[in-house]
Formats: structure tokens, sequence, C-alpha cells
């Protein structure tokens, strides 16, 4: 079982004045055995939490590389229930975030939520569930046992960032730009203060995710937020293979230990 919950990890590092390497990988990408020995490898390479992809036939709001990687998990039959029999079965030390589309979650059952938690996952997050979209499904989700992780985007004004994180546990994804996930060179010139727009409404640590790839970026972004969350990129490596994604996470780790306190 996952070690702990989301919350009590970011506790733990705030009293270490350490940063969160949150890293996102996609169940069953490049193949079910690669994405498990990667699972159980992120916490050795320095990753504090890892959100794991849920499959879906039209992730939208993905960028062309982990739209790739959700058809291929796809192609080699990986369901809802072989995702948390991945989880499972890798046992990893280090809090676990179903990351999903809400179809999935919907068409896997009423017991959905109840099989992560059973499975090890300590946390999960709902791409296309703004708040106040959905209340019921959102009250299920509150509700379910799990740090219900929700994001904010880069244009969302001081109020409504604030009405967001009252209703999330665990920590604020902070998208980084508008568009779709995927690897940049540079990171948004605006987002120092977008950051700390996000941190005068809430006290639940923050994480920017969207776009970084480099130790700089993780330095960087590092020195304003409580996290940062490497998905992309990640993807990409693992692709290649295994012992290239946990490189990148080291290289990641290396630039955040760079800032402390």
């Amino acid at each position: 079982m996952a070690s702990g919950s989301v919350t009590i990890s970011f506790e733990a590092l705030r009293a270490q004045g350490k940063r969160a390497l949150v890293c996102y990988i996609t169940a069953g990408h490049p193949t079910l055995a690669a994405s498990a020995e990667l699972l159980g490898s992120l916490a050795d390479a320095g990753a504090d939490v890892v959100e794991v992809g849920v499959p879906f036939s039209d992730p939208l709001a993905d960028g062309p590389v982990i739209q790739a990687s959700s058809q291929q998990a796809l192609s080699l039959g990986v369901t809802y229930a072989r995702v948390l029999d991945l989880v499972a079965s890798s046992q990893p030390s280090i809090p676990v975030v179903l990351f999903s589309y809400l179809n999935p979650i919907l068409a896997a059952g009423p017991d959905a939520l109840s099989r992560a938690r059973a499975a090890g996952a300590a946390g999960i997050l709902i791409t296309d569930l703004p708040v106040g979209a959905d209340p019921a499904r959102e009250k299920w989700l509150g509700e379910s046992g799990l740090d219900f992780v929700r994001l904010v985007a880069p244009t969302t004004p001081k109020e409504r960032m604030a009405e967001i994180a009252r209703h999330g546990r665990g920590f604020v994804y902070l998208i980084s730009r508008l568009g779709v996930t995927g690897a940049r060179a540079e990171l948004p010139a605006d987002l120092p203060e977008t950051i700390a727009r996000l941190r005068s409404a809430t006290k639940l640590p923050i994480c920017v995710g969207f776009g970084i790839s480099r130790p700089e970026h993780a330095s960087a972004v590092g020195r304003q937020a409580d996290g940062i969350v490497v998905g992309s990129a990640l993807v990409s490596a693992a692709g290649r293979s295994v012992k290239e994604a946990l490189v990148l996470v080291e290289g990641l780790r290396k630039g955040l230990d760079a800032v402390t306190g």
C-alpha cells in the first residue's frame, strides 16, 4: 500500500524545508511491466508523490506525448481495474494520486473510489470536473477518503482560486500556462505573479505543472512554490527506457534540492 496520505507527505516535506517532486506516469505505458518497474522505482529516484494516469480515449487537456501514451496503454487493454492492480502490485512507498478524466471513474461503477483506496491510492485528481460543475459528483469524490486534488488555471481570479482550494485536499495543482500538457524550453514570464496570487488565496501546498522538464525549471519554480509536477517529459523518457526516466527524475530532484527553507 502507498505510504501515508498526500497531506501528511506535504506536511513532512514542509517541516524539512523541502520541495515536492510529483511525477506523472501513464499506467500501462509503454507496457504494464515497464510502468510497474517505474512506479516501484520513483521513490528511490527522489519522487515524493506519483500521479498514475488512467488511460482515456479522449484526453483533450493533454498534449501529443500523453495522448499517445494513453492510446498505447488502451491498445494493450489497460482498464481502470488493471490500473488499480498495477498500484496494488507495485506497492510504492510514496502516495499515489489517480489522475483521470471523469468518464473512466464513472464507468468503473459506484465502488470505483473504495476500490482505489483498497488498492493503495491516497488521492485522486479529475481533470474535467471544475468546482461547482457537478456538486453531487464532487461530494462523492470529496467524501471518498482520498485526497481530492484540484486544478487551478493561471487566468483564475483570486476569489475563484480560494473557492477551488476550499474544495480540495492534499495540494493545489497550478497549471503554469494555458493550453495542453507538454514540455517547454521556458517557463511563463508571469508564473511568479500567478503563484503569489494563489498563495494569497490558500494555505494548501502549491505544485506547478505543465511544461516543467529541466532541473533549472525545478529550481526556479521551487523558489516560490511547494513543489513541481513533471508529466510529458517523464512520459516521453519512459517511452524510451525506464532508466532514462529515472535519470530525469534524479536530475529534477537535484534541482529542487538546490532550494531549501
